[in-house]
């Protein structure tokens, strides 16, 4: 089973990202800008659109190119959400928080 999904937003210069889930195992993105942290159950990356966090287990990256804007994320994936990037950038960022 293969999930694609496309975002767009008009406002972000026509900014298209595209995330493609296949069978809960292999998850390729596009429009990375970053990745910001992760482990074996985290992935945090930093897109066009947001902050994208990536949950599971025995999770890998397996391709990361950031020319490209190119990930690919591998292994048990449980859990995909959106934040809002531009608030955590106004709040003092995601990593202010944690080390308060």
């Amino acid at each position: 089973m293969i999930v694609e999904e496309k975002r767009s937003v008009s406002q972000l210069n026509n900014v298209v990202q595209n995330l493609i889930l296949e069978n809960r195992n292999k998850l390729s993105v596009s429009g990375v800008k970053d990745v910001l942290s992760f482990d074996d159950q985290l992935v945090i990356m930093e897109t066009d659109l947001g902050l994208l966090t990536v949950k599971g287990e025995n999770l890998k990256i397996n391709k990361l190119s950031i020319d490209t804007g190119d990930v690919i994320v591998e292994g048990e994936i449980g859990n995909l959400g959106y934040s809002d990037h531009s608030k955590k950038i106004q709040e003092g960022g995601l990593f202010s928080k944690i080390f308060k």
